[in-house]
This record gives structure tokens, sequence and C-alpha cells, in this order.
């Protein structure tokens, strides 16, 4: 075995070894949630580089996001495939790569200077939408111009759009002969103005390499080998663009999982994964099932959710095996409404930070935007620091610009010994002119904008450290060409702070802790999805990527109305059924006798009658009736309590609260699902106290 293998493959599982040592040629690496994709895609590269196999300047590797590629470049590059005299490998999105092909062959297939590039496309659709009669509101030309993006990803010209959208069942805006006419109108416009829109990147480049058979020769010559990642969300657009790269050569390895497939909506189709095997009969296919990321329970939960899909494809039938030690059971809780929902997520979340887990490690998922507002609310109430994910680009922030403008200044004049280590302390120091402390802001000052501007400046420090850890002799001029290159494939560094983000905008990610939110039939699944089992099934995929973005802690939650004191009409996520326990209290649906079908209220032990308020719901008794509290047991909780706090340097009510110490004393709860039962004890605390607090009821008892 050569040294360039030992590095490749070092720490490798079986299967991740098989997929990098894979000879040259097509090969299909179908990789479930946390199995360590980008791990084995980077050594796969670095191996071929290594061996000789493929020039690192030979090397396109595409995926979805600027993220992951970034990712893949920094990965690349501490794993030196990147070294010195050696022409980097091109990691890049599709439209990126497209964007730097089309504006080298641009003189040659067109003449005279590239086209601009629209930021958006809202503007000439407006303009098409008003010239042929059709709605002009800010949400119709939305949905027109996202007719639009799916025609052009699925390679469907106007004149055909209206039988296309007719054969696929498209949930159109407008009639389908009329989004045709705008979607003609706006191409038109479009090409007067001598502009182009991103769509235009992938058909222009192909076209480019398809009829300028030198234009294709000289592409090819310089990439050989082709590496594509989240392969199940591509386009045919996409795939027309990946054929025109190979030029019929076969050097080419993939990697995705038609489980998270989620993408169909904007024209992305698994079938190119799942046919990988037949159109490529040679190809090596490598499947992994280790999950690293998550515990087994959370892989445990994954795989209900996913094993219960129907009509899945025989790629797609991936059971994930937990590698992680053991952690605590998904925690599942029903709501009367959504802000008592986002007040006990906030609560949860301090009960977490509190327990050590940054709050950059905790998600907050859900559905659509829509639905971030009540967390946002109730987070800021409970002063705990967040960041929207699909928010104010980071290195839009006016902290981080002018951050930057001084760290560009002080390269001007920064010493030249100031290499490493040196480099970092004087990023500190010129962070700290602007603001960055040692620690954060405390108090009132230490909340809102002033808490995200004191994140922003750490941020960037710690990217800093970040970047001499991969290259030790890194300095001032180096750090300020990473943000460029950062700033510009949108490449943030990660700031600490809960995460609110939508479930689309979490693929690709992880958190120690997620809630899953909102969910409710008519929200997840979406309820234009109903009736349509392709559109419910796309939506238990976007269920299970939410589910398998938790390494640790996953706590899912609804709410039965959508405004306090509303009607409680709603019900639980039909996905959620079989996942639930039967013991678990979020499961029990009791009687009441009001009347109103409170379905999934907590309801009085004594009487039976529902209960309306948290503290009646805690102590499990309406209010009216007499308490029958252990008083001496009382105490000695109490007596715990303050030494448990005490022994964490933390407030008494941390551990736990009056109430719930009320209720165990009056309860007296003998096993984990009793505890459970009481509101304020979820997983985490069950985990950490259930065993003592079990041990102390017993021993009163006795």
């Amino acid at each position: 075995m050569g040294r360039g293998e030992d590095a490749a493959t070092e720490g490798l599982d079986p299967e991740q070894r098989e997929a990098v040592l894979a000879p040259r040629g097509p090969v299909c690496v179908l990789a479930g949630a946390g199995t360590g994709k980008t791990r084995t895609i980077t050594r796969r590269i670095a191996y071929l580089v290594s061996a000789g196999h493929v020039g690192s300047g030979q090397v396109l590797a595409v995926t979805f996001t600027a993220r992951a590629a970034g990712e893949m470049r920094t990965r690349l590059r501490a794993l030196g495939v990147d070294g010195p005299g050696r022409p980097p490998v091109q990691a890049r999105t599709f439209h990126a790569a497209a964007l730097r092909q089309l504006r080298y062959f641009w003189p040659r297939v067109v003449g005279g200077a590239p086209w601009e590039v629209l930021d958006g496309k809202l503007r000439l659709v407006g303009q098409a939408a008003q010239r042929v009669g059709a709605p002009t509101t800010r949400e119709s030309l939305r949905d027109l111009a996202g007719e639009i993006e799916w025609a052009k990803a699925s390679l469907v010209p106007a004149d055909d759009y209206a039988a296309a959208a007719a054969r696929d069942a498209r949930d159109v805006p407008a009639p389908a002969e009329q989004v045709a006419t705008v979607y003609s109108t706006y191409e038109a416009l479009k090409n007067r103005a001598e502009v182009l829109d991103f769509d235009d990147l992938l058909l222009h480049t192909a076209a480019a390499l398809e009829e300028h058979p030198e234009v294709a020769h000289e592409f090819h010559e310089r990439y050989r080998c082709f590496v594509v990642d989240e392969f199940q969300d591509v386009t045919p657009a996409q795939h027309r663009l990946l054929r025109a790269w190979l030029g019929g050569r076969d050097d080419l390895t993939v990697v995705g999982d038609a489980n998270q497939t989620i993408y169909s909506f904007a024209g992305a189709s698994p079938s190119y994964l799942l046919d990988f095997p037949r159109t490529f009969p040679e190809a090596t296919v490598v499947r992994l099932v280790r999950d690293y990321r998550s515990t087994p329970q959370v892989v445990a939960a994954a795989n209900t959710v996913i094993g219960a899909a129907r009509g899945r494809a025989a790629g797609s039938r991936l059971r994930l095996e937990g590698q992680r030690p053991p952690g605590p059971a998904p925690d599942f809780s029903e709501h009367d409404d959504e802000p008592a929902e986002a007040t006990a997520v906030a609560g949860a979340i301090r009960e977490l930070i509190d327990d050590g887990v940054p709050p950059a490690e905790i998600a907050v998922l859900y559905r659509v935007n829509a639905q971030s507002e009540v967390y946002e609310q109730a987070l800021g109430d409970a002063g705990i620091a967040y960041q929207v994910r699909g928010g104010e680009r980071f290195f839009q922030r006016t902290e981080v610009r002018t951050a930057v403008a001084a760290l560009r200044t002080a390269a001007t004049r920064a010493p030249s010994d100031a290499v490493g280590a040196g480099m970092v302390s004087l990023v500190r120091a010129v962070l700290g002119e602007q603001g960055l402390t040692t620690e954060p802001p405390a108090g009132a000052a230490g909340q809102g904008a002033a808490r995200q501007r004191w994140e922003s400046l750490r941020a960037l420090a710690e990217l800093a450290e970040e970047l001499v850890a991969s290259v030790p002799d890194a300095d001032l001029g180096a750090f300020g060409a990473e943000l460029t290159a950062r700033a510009q494939a949108q490449h943030p560094p990660t700031v600490q702070g809960v995460t609110l983000a939508s479930l689309h905008a979490a693929k690709g990610l992880e958190w120690d802790a997620v809630f899953l939110v909102g969910l409710t039939d008519g929200t997840l699944p979406i309820q234009h999805a109903d009736g349509d089992d392709a559109a419910v099934e796309e939506e238990r995929r976007l269920f299970y990527v939410g589910v398998t973005r938790a390494r640790v802690h996953l706590r899912l939650s609804w709410a039965l109305s959508r405004s306090a004191g509303g009607r409680r009409s709603r019900r639980r996520s039909r996905f959620l059924y079989g996942l639930v326990p039967d013991e678990h209290p979020a499961a029990r649906v009791p009687t009441g006798r009001d009347g109103g079908g409170a379905r999934g209220k907590p309801a009085c032990r004594i009487c039976g009658k529902p209960l309306t308020d948290a503290g009646s719901a805690k102590l499990g008794r309406c209010s009216t009736h007499p308490s029958d509290i252990d008083e001496s047991l009382l105490e000695a909780l109490k007596s715990w309590r303050s030494t448990e706090a005490k022994a964490r340097s933390v407030p008494a009510y941390v551990v736990f609260t009056d109430a719930t110490l009320i209720a165990l004393a009056e309860q007296r709860p003998h096993d984990p699902s009793g505890l459970v039962a009481i509101p304020g004890i979820g997983s985490s605390k069950l985990e950490r106290y259930g065993t003592e607090v079990l041990t102390l009821l017993r021993e009163h008892a006795s």
C-alpha cells in the first residue's frame, strides 16, 4: 500500500474505503444521511491526485450550494491536494462553474463582452405579465417566475409548457397557455436587453460545448475527472450540462441519497442516481449506511419515518445503522397554540444551553418561513441569541463589512512576521477596535443587534484561527483573500446563536439539538400536497431530512391552534403516527367533558376534565381539587435540588422549578414514564436527573 493510499484511507470504514479506492471510471456512492459522504468524496479526490491518476487542476467537483462547495474546498486544502505549484481542484456549484466557463468561451461562441447576469427575474417577469394581461401581484410574479425556472430546468421551451404542465400535473398560478405566453415574452425581453438569468448559465454553457467542437476539445483537455455531490437533486438542464462536460467519457463519481430528494418541484429527479448502474453497467456501486452523525435513537426515528414511505425504488432502500453511543429518546409534545409551542421550545432551548449545549449547535426547523416569527419573538423574550438562515447574508452585515475593511487596511502595514498565531493575534487586535471583547456583552446590551454584532466579530476571529490550522504560515493578506473567496461563494463562518431555518434551508447541515416544530397536517405535509401521493411522499422525505439533522437531541412538537385561545381544530402530522410511542403522553387523546373534543389536552387525574392552564397541567389536577402533597417529600426534593444546583453552579430553578417539585411530591411517579408525564421533565432532564429522583422517591416511600 502506497503512502498516498494510506493517507487517503486512514480512519475510513470498509465501505468508505472501497469508494475512495475504486478505479477510475464510473462510481456511484449511495450515501445515507450522516454516513460521511463529503469525507469520502474529498478523500477520493485526494487519492486520485496523490496516486497520479489525475492532476489536481483536471478535477471538477460540483455540488448544489455555495456552502457545500466551500466546505469541499476547505477539506481538500486540509488534505494537501492544493499543494505548492499545484493548481487547485475546482469545487463549485453547477451555476458557478457554468458562469466561469461561459465567460471564458463567450468571445468565441457569441462575440463581444459577456452579457450581464440578472440578480433576479421578477422585474422582467412583471413586464412580461403586464404585456399579456397576467396577474402582477408580487405573489403572482413569484409563482410565474417559479414556473419559468421549472420549465427551463426541465428543458421545456415556452411552446411546450402547457403540455408539460398538464403531463406533470403542475399547480399552475394562471391558465397554462397564459403562463406560456408570459414565459415566451420574458425570454424575448431578456434577449433584447442582452442579459442572462441563472438558468441560462447552464443552457448556454451546454450549448457552447455541444455546438462548438473547438470549445469542447479545449474543455475536455482541461478537465478529465468529475465528481457530483447530491446527485439525487440533478435537474434535466444540469444533467445535460454534465453530459457535455463528460463528452462521452466516464470518469465520473456521483454521490447521493434518493431518500433526500426534496426539490422535485424545481425539476430535480432522483432517476439519474437510481438509473446510474443501468447508464454505466460497469460502474462501481458502493452503499454507505453507517451513520456517524446521530445517536441510535435518532437513527431509529429516521428509519421509521422513511420506512413508511410508499413506492420506494430499490436504490433508495438504505437503512441507516447508528454508530454513536446511545442518547436520549426523541421528545414529543403537543400544545394548545403556536405561541405556547414557541414559548415551550424557547424554555427547552434555555435548558439545553444551561446544560452546556452551545447555541450554535441548536436549530429550530419549520416547513415554511412564515413560521419563524413566533419563534423569533419567543427566543428574543427569553434573551437567547438567534440567527435566521436565509435572512441577511453574513458578509453584507454592516459590522462585518466595516471589520473586513479595517482588516484590509491593517494588512497594508502588518509586520512581515505576522504569520500563523501572530496573524491571529493581529486579527483579534483589529477586531477589538471594532468592538470584539473576550466575553460577550452582558445584560440588556447582550441581546438583539449588540449581541449579533459581537457574534459576527467573534466568527471572523475564529475563521482566522481555522485558516491557520490548515495553512500554518498564513498572513493577513491570505486571510483577506479567504474572506473575499467566502463572500463570493456565500460561505459564511459559523455564528454563535440558535439557528431558525426552513427544512429546505437545513439540507446539508447538522446540529447537536434539533427542534422540529409545527408538525400538523396541512403544514407538514403542506396543504397543497394533499391528494397527490408523489407530493405527499416528497413531504415525508423533507421530514426525514429534518430528523436526520439532529446528532443527539431531537424534539418534535405541534400545536392544535394557530393563535392563543383559538379553536383547537388541528391534528398532528400523519408522519408522526407510528413514531410517537403509544405510552407517551403526547399520544394520549383524553375524552374530556367540555364537548369540544379537546384533542390532546392533558386531563385531570382526579376528575378527568381537560386542564386549560399550564399550572394545572403541571400538577395534573384541577386547581379546585385539594392538594394531596407529601410535605416531607417536597422538603427532601428541595434539599436535593439545592445540592444539585450548587454542584452545577446554576440557579435552583434550572434543575427543576417549584411547580415541578410540587407535581413530583403530589404524583410520586415510580418509573421513567411517570416522570416524563410531568410537564417540565423532558428527555434531557430524565437522562440527567431521572435515576436520582426515582431513587429519592422510592427511599421516601419505603
